[in-house]
């Protein structure tokens, strides 16, 4: 049906972005809860021409949900967003199913109507239980309480960006379909920077790059990748659960703008053998005001003590950590040695094969790179994993830490292992999360051959939990 006649929010772009930049500025400045909710509950009010506002939220495994309420509910509403949460991978049991969606009224987004539709907003929320409290499979609300704990107790902002690569390839169903056609088709074999300006995979990462830019998101640049059909659309730095929320974004944006033109953005890690596969290296840091914390002049690589002491506390977990890192059956298949794989259990400036690397930085940038990240892990899990070790994990006293040795497992039954046995992880998740986690990720691993080979199978893709159609998760 033509919309073409309705009066529903349709912005232009230069709109859009002055509007996302001046709410992320309010986040950023960290403007009380309180006055955020009443310019945004003012807006809704105000502006006639919005019919809906879709809520965001993800499961445990770091899947995006989406609901979309009526905007007149909403406001009269928001207090009291119910919904079925045994339905959700991850979250309750059925006898316990009732949960409440809180709205983040700081993680607001204006939206192209052209990819999301007109006459819509976006808003991100917090799971909340039954008792009123924090829901504990929420790993954004869990990277949200302590961020703010550490901004109160010690005036630290954590802060973080991600460079996510991902994959373009022909029909709309590539992913869904694997398992039947066995191989995903390139739309472009251009190569690392290489691409014709009117090329399919440039006209996708234009679209992309463009639909980000009104979005807020601060572009910083944009290229094809190493392999065949490969892209990467870098953005800027961002408080740790703001730089989450952008990595949903962005891979939710990527998949609808590919859709749009007949394509599937694929964010698999390893789904073709015998070519890079795809990392989402993350990027940070700590700040105290204007200072970054991990800047020292006179430091080794110019890196202080205390970011010295994050990357050790990291690398002493590195096993516990790595199910969180990589998720998924196929993401060990990136953990190949032949091609840049960050499967060493060391740090270095140089060698990308070392799972932290200390980037060329100053007293702004100064940063540690955790490369060790697959694009399909939850992404507030993976930031609260790395912030809430760097921070308060032990260093081991093992001489030769950062010189390595020691690698990454090479298969996701290893890395369960290691998580199931971790006192760490029962510790920062709790014993219950801990086991769900491993629950899900052991019946992926299940339905998958232990020993990789040499071609994906068609298991890793179609029980892959970012291939949305639940349908395919019943067949075995």
């Amino acid at each position: 049906m033509s919309t073409e006649y309705r009066n529903f929010l349709a912005l232009s772009y230069e709109e859009l972005e002055e509007l996302n930049l001046a709410a992320k500025a309010d986040r950023a400045g960290r403007v009380a809860a309180d006055a955020v909710r009443e310019k945004r509950l003012k807006y809704l009010t105000d502006e006639k021409r919005i019919k809906a506002v879709t809520v965001l939220f993800s499961d445990l495994e770091g899947r995006l949900h989406l609901l979309d309420y009526d905007k007149k509910f909403l406001l009269g509403s928001y207090e009291n967003l119910t919904f079925d949460g045994s339905s959700i991978r991850g979250f309750t049991a059925q006898k316990e199913s009732d949960l409440r969606l809180g709205i983040d009224w700081s993680a607001f987004y204006w939206v192209p109507a052209d990819v999301f539709g007109n006459g819509k907003v976006l808003v991100f929320g917090n799971v909340i239980d039954k008792d009123g409290t924090q829901y504990s499979g929420d790993m954004r609300g869990v990277l949200k309480s302590y961020a703010e704990e550490q901004f109160q107790k010690n005036t630290y902002t954590l802060n973080a960006a991600t460079e996510i690569e991902g994959f373009l390839f022909a029909g709309k169903d590539a992913e869904r379909i694997y398992h039947q056609t066995h191989k995903f088709d390139f739309i472009n074999s251009g190569g690392y920077y290489h691409v014709l300006p009117l090329d399919p995979l440039r006209q996708f990462i234009d679209t992309a790059a463009e639909v980000e830019r009104a979005m807020g998101f601060q572009n910083e640049k944009d290229h094809p990748e190493v392999a065949p059909s490969q892209f990467e659309i870098n953005f800027g730095y961002a408080e740790a659960v703001a730089a989450a929320d952008q990595i949903q974004l962005y891979k939710l944006l990527c998949r609808q703008i590919a859709n749009n033109m007949g394509y599937t953005a694929c964010f698999l890690p390893k789904p073709v053998v015998g070519v890079n596969g795809s990392g989402m290296h993350t990027n940070v840091s700590v700040s105290r005001g204007k200072t970054n914390l991990f800047w020292d002049e006179k430091g080794q690589e110019q890196l202080s003590s205390f970011g010295w002491d994050f990357l050790d506390r990291i690398l002493t977990r590195a096993l516990d950590l790595c199910l969180i890192f990589n998720s998924s059956v196929n993401a060990y298949r990136r953990l190949d040695p032949h091609f840049e794989a960050p499967n060493q259990i060391r740090a270095s400036a140089t060698d990308r094969g070392a799972m932290i690397r200390v980037p060329i930085g100053n007293h702004r940038s100064m940063r540690t790179e955790v490369r060790a990240v697959a694009p399909d892990a939850n992404p507030y899990l993976a930031l609260y994993g790395i912030f809430k070790t760097g921070l308060d994990g032990e260093i081991s006293t093992a001489a030769g830490l950062r010189d390595g040795g020691k690698f990454l497992p090479d298969n996701i039954q290893t890395a369960i292992e290691d998580f199931q046995d971790s006192a760490w992880i029962a510790k920062i998740l709790g014993a219950d999360v801990q086991g769900r986690y491993a629950d899900l990720k052991q019946a992926s691993a299940n339905r998958c051959p232990r020993e990789l080979g040499t071609f994906v199978k068609g298991a890793e893709v179609q029980f892959h939990h970012e291939v949305y159609n639940q349908s395919l998760w019943n067949l075995f």
